[in-house]
């Protein structure tokens, strides 16, 4: 009879035990699918948040100018940079910007990858198809570039040596240099500059005050750091003679701030 219970005993404590093991093989299952789920939540997540470059867009170059003339006057200050080369260079090399590379990559002066670039590229044809040119966050990050890139460079060593509102002889250093291969490059920024006045804002750094000369339709050149008769000469198309001429000058002394007539 006690054998009997014994067997009893112990044919229910391991009816117990197994049930006990089933039920913890069960409960395990729930916590392995559930952690997969917050896995994927977060890679969504992070794909929605994801920034986005956003440009500016400008309805005219007017509008431009106004926008990006303090930022152009800063670099000057800090880097001799004339303020007037930074804006047309901006504007001719943006469009504006407003132009394909410029709104994908707030890159405003056309600037290229170069080996030492670490940051985020895209690419766009220009002298050759699929080239390589720097994306920047924002306008403001692409102007302090400009200026760093002009001014680490020793191939661009040459323009600090002229004078900050020289920005005839600037604009040809520049494409001395090498800055681009349009052989009218110069021209072009030359002409910007005139006219848009972007040379007033040279004067205003240099503290200067600038004249706005309207004398019936004659050229006007306003006299700044840095000019002599022979660089405004060669400006208009004058000789030094016909400059001295044109204003009855008797030497060749000139001082800043001065008027001069440039039409013959």
């Amino acid at each position: 009879m006690k054998l009997k219970v014994v067997f009893i005993c112990l044919v229910t404590i391991g009816f117990l035990t197994s049930c006990k093991s089933k039920k913890q093989v069960v409960h395990s299952q729930p916590k392995t699918a559930h952690h997969k789920v917050i896995e994927r939540t977060e890679k969504i997540t992070q794909l929605e948040t994801k920034k986005e470059i956003k440009s500016t867009i400008f309805t005219s170059t007017e509008d431009y100018i106004q926008f990006f003339k303090d930022a152009a006057m800063e670099e000057m200050r800090i880097y001799k940079i004339p303020a007037s080369i930074t804006l047309a260079q901006g504007i001719l090399e943006s469009s504006s910007g407003n132009s394909e590379l410029t709104k994908r990559s707030n890159n405003h002066f056309g600037i290229k990858c170069h080996k030492e670039w670490e940051g985020n590229h895209t690419f766009h044809d220009d002298d050759e198809k699929g080239e390589c040119f720097r994306v920047y966050d924002n306008p403001a990050t692409s102007y302090r570039d400009h200026s760093l890139f002009l001014t680490s460079r020793s191939r661009y060593s040459k323009l600090f040596n002229m004078a900050s509102g020289d920005y005839v002889s600037w604009a040809n250093g520049l494409s001395e240099a090498g800055y681009a291969t349009d052989r009218r490059y110069p021209a072009k920024l030359i002409g910007l500059i005139e006219k848009f006045e972007l040379h007033a804002y040279d004067t205003q750094v240099l503290g200067i005050a600038y004249k706005k000369v309207e004398n019936l339709g004659l050229a006007q050149h306003i006299v700044v750091k840095g000019d002599t008769l022979y660089n405004i000469s060669k400006r208009y198309g004058l000789t030094v003679e016909e400059l001295k001429k044109i204003n009855q000058l008797g030497s060749s002394d000139i001082s800043i701030g001065q008027s001069l007539s440039v039409t013959k």
